[in-house]
């Protein structure tokens, strides 16, 4: 099983490194935060570009920076190099190594986190009336939105009113004044509830208040497991196995949460069990921005905020892939999902979420030599019933079987085989599964419901034909013989042409 080889426990040593392997670029002219920020941020994604990180943002306070596309895919031969390092992986890591290996992160043995009592991120300390948030490098990310957000890539730490259960998430969060935010808890509300709900819900019943801490400019390996669906808590013991040491946590000003003590900044608050507040709307991570009447949610007092000299935060330009919505998030999701086929003895070899599919689509390759005698709808029946019933599975729409033949970090790959593969006949509904309601296409009476029907497709090559066909060739660059291979790349390497990334064909 690997694990970490070399943890970055910080953003700051995060950034070195970047720079180092030219994947930073220092934004010294002053920009707003008003859209400009965020459409640099935006091309970074296109291009790809390196991860751009603004020193001087107009309106805000100096000193304070902000850093686009954290996560983003890295220019060059190594396109998930910012992913890789996120987790304390070699910088050429493949995509489908780093989602094997980071989808044993729920099997390590967890290591208890230390508490220690400074650290830089209490280099500052605002109590209320002291700071002002919208002085602060936050941006206005897409035309449509209902406002600036103060989380696209931080980390809320909540907790159960009894403390039996702590919980990490990314949730967006939008700025509502100086000391007011909207943080957009799914299942605060509705039937669909994710775990920052579920914890809501408990302040409720008790009739108070949710003190939550909002961590901005964690350590990228953090980021990774806020978005892992992991069982209910114990994130920061099983972060400390995945490092091989115990992380630092450090405690609140005005509560009794414990934090990432790296963090760059930390934003304490308590979230109202009563009063509301307009939210939304926002660009999610489908890819659009649905602009209307905004979103409810609990009203957020800030209370204190915390921060080093000098602080670094990092935020995504959210939507049309890839941003860390995807490359986080979705990267995350197959692991996870790999983790639950692995445990069902699954015949599978890879399992991915090609950044173009916008986490709608998990791909799941099938190891033909462990497949037993059953017909290939049942095996594909069986794995996409194991997906959908994962909590990972709620966010998918459609999952993609294909042989291991294919490279499903190539979305080439992919497109042809599902094109060329797929027969119309073998697509298979799973109907009434749970769905998270931020799926772009779902209807007003699904979002409620929290469920909608799902699909498998098999595109397995198929096995029984008679006659000739038994056997494909592929007429591809994979067909030919190694020494003509090998010599017909190294006549194109002589001329200046070699592919960057993937195989050949």
């Amino acid at each position: 099983m690997k694990k970490a080889v070399k943890p970055i426990k910080s953003v700051r040593e995060y950034i070195e490194i970047l720079e180092q392997n030219n994947d930073l670029v220092r934004i010294k002219e002053e920009v707003d935060w008003n859209l400009e920020m965020s459409a640099i941020a935006r091309l970074a994604y296109d291009y790809p570009a390196p991860a751009p990180l603004f020193e001087k943002i107009k309106d805000c306070y100096p000193g304070m920076c902000a850093l686009g596309a954290p996560v983003g895919l890295s220019p060059g031969k190594y396109p998930y190099a910012r992913v890789a390092l996120s987790l304390g992986l070699a910088i050429d890591t493949p995509a489908m190594e780093i989602v094997d290996a980071w989808s044993y992160l729920p099997d390590v043995t967890p290591i208890p986190p230390r508490t220690v009592t400074s650290a830089p991120c209490k280099e500052n300390i605002l109590p209320k009336g002291q700071f002002d948030l919208t002085k602060m490098p936050f941006p206005f990310i897409h035309v449509g939105d209902g406002g600036r957000y103060t989380n696209t890539y931080g980390m809320f730490v909540v907790a159960t009113p009894d403390g039996r259960w702590t919980n990490w998430a990314i949730t967006r969060c939008m700025l509502v004044g100086p000391e007011t935010m909207a943080i957009a808890i799914i299942g605060w509300t509705g039937k669909f509830v994710q775990d920052m709900g579920t914890i809501w819900r408990e302040w409720k019943a008790v009739g108070q208040d949710m003190p939550y801490a909002l961590c901005l400019g964690v350590d990228p390996g953090i980021m990774m497991i806020a978005g892992y669906p992991l069982p209910q808590g114990n994130e920061d013991a099983v972060m400390g196995g995945w490092y091989g040491e115990p992380i630092d946590l450090i405690k609140c000003e005005t509560s009794d949460l414990l934090v990432p003590a790296t963090s760059e900044m930390i934003i304490e608050g308590f979230q109202s069990i009563s009063d509301i507040v307009p939210e939304a709307p926002f660009g999610e991570y489908g890819g659009y921005v649905w602009p209307g009447s905004p979103k409810a949610a609990p009203r957020s007092d800030v209370h204190c905020v915390t921060y080093r000299n000098n602080p670094i935060i990092p935020w995504t330009t959210a939507g049309y892939p890839p941003e860390e919505n995807h490359t986080n998030w979705g990267i995350c999701i197959a692991a996870s999902i790999k983790n639950a086929l692995r445990k069902a003895n699954m015949p599978i070899k890879d399992v991915f979420i090609p950044m173009e599919a916008a986490v709608h689509w998990t791909v799941v390759t099938v190891d033909r030599a462990k497949q037993t005698d059953e017909t290939d709808n049942k095996l594909c029946e069986r794995i996409a019933r194991v997906v959908y019933g994962t909590r990972a599975g709620s966010f998918i729409s459609n999952v993609l079987i294909m042989d291991s033949d294919i490279d499903l970090s190539l979305i080439d790959e992919v497109v042809w085989a599902f094109c060329t593969r797929h027969h119309p006949k073998n697509r298979i509904i799973i109907p009434d599964q749970l769905v998270i309601p931020l799926t772009s296409y779902l209807t007003e009476e699904e979002k409620a419901a929290a469920k909608t029907d799902k699909a498998v497709y098999n595109c397995l090559m198929p096995t029984t034909k008679m006659g000739p066909e038994a056997q494909h060739i592929e007429a591809s660059f994979k067909s030919y013989p190694e020494d003509v291979k090998k010599k017909a790349v190294e006549i194109w390497r002589k001329l200046g042409y070699e592919r960057k990334t993937g195989v050949w064909r």
